[in-house]
């Protein structure tokens, strides 16, 4: 059985169709990803003792499991103990579970980044009568920003590409349309080769925007 191309492009559509929900799911999990990730770094930057037993534990829990495992855990396993969480949706669990996760990693880079700025320059802003939050607001956390944009750019590209696992708790995103597809018309070949050139030119797209935005912010310090 040779290849059908208008059964690539039939997949295709079918993914275009469900990209907003794959769009949409990424952007929500990099924004609360994203926050989260700050709020523990700047906790463990300033050493604010009474959260950093919590912060070592919550890192080490969703950098030591399975994204895949922590989805069945937050969407089949927590509802079985409290019923309340039977009314979470699909989607809403998948933007939870991958924001838990994935800020355990950002949390990281940005830590690394913040630690990166020379305490030199704390202490000339200290010096000339900032505030220690003026001092983070305004020295600390642009230099630490621009620092870590490779780093954050590589866990957007892997938010993107992690999104597939939200279609095991039934999130009809590009994976799951290319699943549906390739189970009715027993084109499995065409089904996935389509998905996988979906997901190659969505990452090659992000790269070039990421690529301008570190552009432009490193003409911003020069």
């Amino acid at each position: 059985m040779g290849i059908e191309f208008e059964a690539v492009q039939k997949v295709i559509w079918s993914m275009v169709k469900a990209l907003p929900t794959t769009i949409s799911l990424s952007l929500l999990v990099l924004f609360f990803s994203m926050i989260i990730a700050v709020i523990f770094a700047l906790c463990e930057y300033l050493n604010i003792k009474k959260t950093l037993g919590f912060i070592r534990i919550y890192t080490s829990f969703f950098r030591g499991t399975p994204l895949v495992a922590q989805l069945f855990f937050f969407y089949f396993g927590l509802p079985a103990i409290f019923p309340a969480f039977t009314a979470v949706t699909g989607f809403t669990s998948a933007v939870i579970t991958m924001s838990l996760n994935n800020s355990a990693y950002m949390k990281e880079a940005l830590r690394g980044a913040l630690m990166s700025v020379e305490k030199g320059q704390i202490e000339a802003g200290l010096s000339l009568g900032y505030t220690e939050k003026q001092v983070i607001r305004y020295i600390v956390l642009p230099q630490a920003g621009r620092i870590a944009i490779p780093a954050l750019a590589n866990s957007f590209i892997d938010i993107i590409k992690g999104s597939a696992m939200a279609f095991t708790v039934g999130v009809i995103e590009i994976t799951a349309a290319a699943q549906l597809y390739a189970a009715s018309t027993f084109r499995f070949f065409e089904g996935y080769c389509g998905l996988i050139f979906m997901y190659w030119l969505l990452v090659v797209i992000l790269e070039k925007v990421l690529r301008l935005i570190e552009k432009r912010l490193n003409r911003s310090f020069e």
